[in-house]
């Protein structure tokens, strides 16, 4: 789905993704089947992730709070942020999040559970947020949504019609 909307946005395929919180990189999996020519960049805070699948799979080393200092490059189709934003403190996920902002050349799927959610699991180091808060962060860096955890730059939402934004 998140392919979809990014193409659908940028009207080609998907080129370029990075992947914040990637894990062992079951997102690059996916998008590498559907696109197998897309450049996949993941970064993780787990030295073991990066020391078992890190160069296979291209994670590099690096924390959501390390994003400023980390040379990543710029221009990303896609930029995957899945169940990190959450446990991240307000003023490392300002930052981070007016980081991506300027990383982003197309969409970002920035997914965040917030206090109105009912949430079960992993609640250690949780930081509650509403609706409005994420809404207000994003907004402020610049992010335009469009539904279902996507956001778009302010170049690209320029060409979206009215009921695609949120």
């Amino acid at each position: 789905m998140v392919a979809s909307v990014a193409e659908y946005f940028l009207g080609r395929k998907l080129r370029t993704v990075l992947d914040i919180g990637a894990g062992e990189g079951r997102w690059r999996a996916e998008l590498r089947r559907l696109r197998p020519e897309i450049r996949y960049v993941g970064i993780d805070p787990s030295e073991y992730v990066v020391a078992r699948y890190g160069k296979r799979r291209n994670i590099r080393l690096g924390a959501f709070e390390e994003l400023p200092s980390i040379s990543l490059g710029r221009g990303f189709d896609l930029i995957v942020c899945a169940d990190v934003l959450q446990y991240v403190a307000d003023p490392a996920l300002k930052r981070g999040v007016r980081h991506i902002a300027g990383l982003l050349g197309g969409i970002a799927f920035l997914e965040a559970y917030t206090t109105g959610d009912d949430m079960e699991g992993d609640l250690e180091g949780w930081h509650h947020r509403s609706k409005s808060q994420y809404r207000r962060i994003f907004a402020d860096a610049g992010l335009v949504a469009c539904g279902i955890h996507c956001y778009l730059t302010p170049e690209l939402a320029v060409n979206a019609v009215e009921l695609e934004l949120v």
